[in-house]
C-alpha cells in the first residue's frame, strides 16, 4: 500500500497534515489532522472508473468558511442537545447554543476544528490513520479531561474502519460520529435522490419544530421512513409527511438499530454501481440527506445544493441525557468509550 504525506496549512499556528492512503486496488483515501476530515474517498465504479465518492474541499481555509463538517469527527457529543444545557449527579452544565438556542456537534469549536496527533501504522493488508487529542475540562462546557482517539485503518478490501475511544477522569457525555457525506455517482455528477438505502430499522425518533427529538419512537410501518426492504432517497423528497417537510423535505433523523446488529446498512447508486455498505455497534445511525445544504459555494467546482450527498452518522441518541428511555451516553470516570464502524465499497 502507497501512503504520501503533504502540509496543506496552519492553524492556531500549528500544522496542518493531509495524509493520503492508495491500496492495492486503486481505492484512495485522503484525510486530515485538522478534524480528522476524510477529504477524498476514490473507489471504482462498475465500468472500472475510479472517482471520488464524497463532499469535501482541497484547502483549509474553505473547511473554515463552510460549516457543514464535511468528513469530519464530531464531538464530544454529536448532534442537538435541547437547550444548550444538561444535568449530570446534580450539577447543570452550559454549553454553547450554536443551534437555535441548542447545541450542536460539539459547539462552537468541537472536534472538527481541532488539530489532532497524528501516526501512521502500516501493516500487511492495511494502513491505520490514528488521530489522538486531549479535551480539557470545561471545553465547549463540557465536564471532565477526555483523552480521544481515533483509527481509520484502510484495507486492500476496499474497506475503511473507523474506531473511536475516549476515557475521562470524571463523569461526562461522549458520542462520537463521522459526519462524511457520500455521493455514489462519482465526482458529484449527480445528487443522492435516485441512491436506495437498505437497513433493518423498525424505529426513528420524531423531532420538534427545532429538530429535537420528542422522546417518541415511531414504527416506520406504512411511512417513507421504512428502508427495511430498500428504499430511494427521493421517496422522502417528495413525501407530505410532516416529519419529512420539518427537516426541509428529506431526512435528518435518528433511526434506530436493531440489537443484534446483524444486518447492515447498504447504500446503493445504481447507474455506476457502487454499493457502500456500513456495520456497526451503535445502536443509531442518523440519516442526514443534506437538505440544509447551500448554494452559495463551490464544492470542487460543482455548486453545492440540496441533496448533493448524505451522511449515514452511526452514533448514541442524541439528547439522550434527557429521555431516560433512551440508550445513554454517559460514561463514568475511567470508563473506556468505544465505538466502531465499518465502511465497505461494493460493486453491484
Amino acid at each position: 500500500m502507497k501512503i504520501s504525506e503533504s502540509v496543506i496549512g496552519r492553524h492556531d499556528g500549528q500544522t496542518i497534515v493531509a495524509h493520503t492512503i492508495e491500496n492495492a486496488s486503486g481505492m484512495q483515501v485522503t484525510s486530515l489532522n485538522y478534524g480528522c476530515t476524510i477529504t477524498r474517498i476514490v473507489v471504482p465504479d462498475k465500468r472500472g472508473n475510479l472517482e471520488n465518492v464524497v463532499l469535501g474541499f482541497d484547502t483549509v481555509e474553505e473547511y473554515q468558511a463552510n460549516s457543514a463538517y464535511f468528513g469530519s469527527v464530531i464531538g464530544r457529543h454529536a448532534g442537538r442537545i435541547a437547550g444548550g444545557c444538561f444535568e449530570l449527579d446534580g450539577i447543570t452544565y452550559e454549553l454553547a447554543q450554536n443551534n437555535n438556542g441548542n447545541h450542536l456537534h460539539g459547539g462552537l469549536k468541537g472536534f472538527d476544528q481541532k488539530i489532532w496527533d497524528v501516526e501512521v501504522v502500516q501493516e500487511k493488508d492495511s494502513v491505520s490513520l490514528c488521530y489522538r487529542y486531549e479535551s480539557k475540562d470545561g471545553e465547549e462546557g463540557y465536564p471532565g479531561n477526555v483523552r480521544v482517539s481515533v483509527t481509520y485503518t484502510i484495507t486492500n478490501a476496499n474497506e475503511i474502519l473507523l474506531s473511536y475511544e475516549g476515557i475521562s477522569d470524571a463523569r461526562t457525555i461522549l458520542n462520537m460520529t463521522n459526519h462524511t457525506y457520500f455521493n455514489l455517482s462519482g465526482d458529484l455528477k449527480r445528487t443522492i435522490e435516485d441512491h436506495t438505502l437498505k437497513m433493518k430499522s423498525d424505529h426513528f425518533l420524531e423531532l420538534n419544530d427545532r429538530l429535537i427529538p420528542t422522546g417518541e419512537m415511531i414504527h416506520v410501518d406504512h411511512t417513507v421512513f421504512d428502508f427495511r426492504e430498500g428504499r430511494r432517497i427521493q421517496d422522502g423528497v417528495v413525501s407530505e409527511h410532516p416529519q419529512n417537510v420539518l427537516v426541509g423535505n428529506g431526512y435528518d433523523h435518528p433511526f434506530m438499530l436493531r440489537s443484534n446488529q446483524s444486518e447492515p446498512i447498504a447504500l446503493h447508486d445504481e447507474e455506476s454501481g457502487r454499493l457502500l455498505v456500513v456495520e456497526t455497534n451503535q445502536p443509531a445511525v442518523v440519516l442526514y440527506t443534506g437538505t440544509q445544504l447551500g448554494n452559495d459555494y463551490d464544492i470542487r467546482g460543482r455548486r453545492s445544493e440540496k441533496y448533493l450527498g448524505l451522511c449515514l452518522e452511526t452514533q448514541g441518541v442524541p439528547d439522550s441525557i434527557h429521555h431516560s428511555h433512551f440508550p445513554s451516553t454517559v460514561i463514568d470516570k475511567d470508563q473506556v468509550y468505544r465505538s466502531e464502524t465499518k465502511w465497505s465499497f461494493r460493486l453491484k
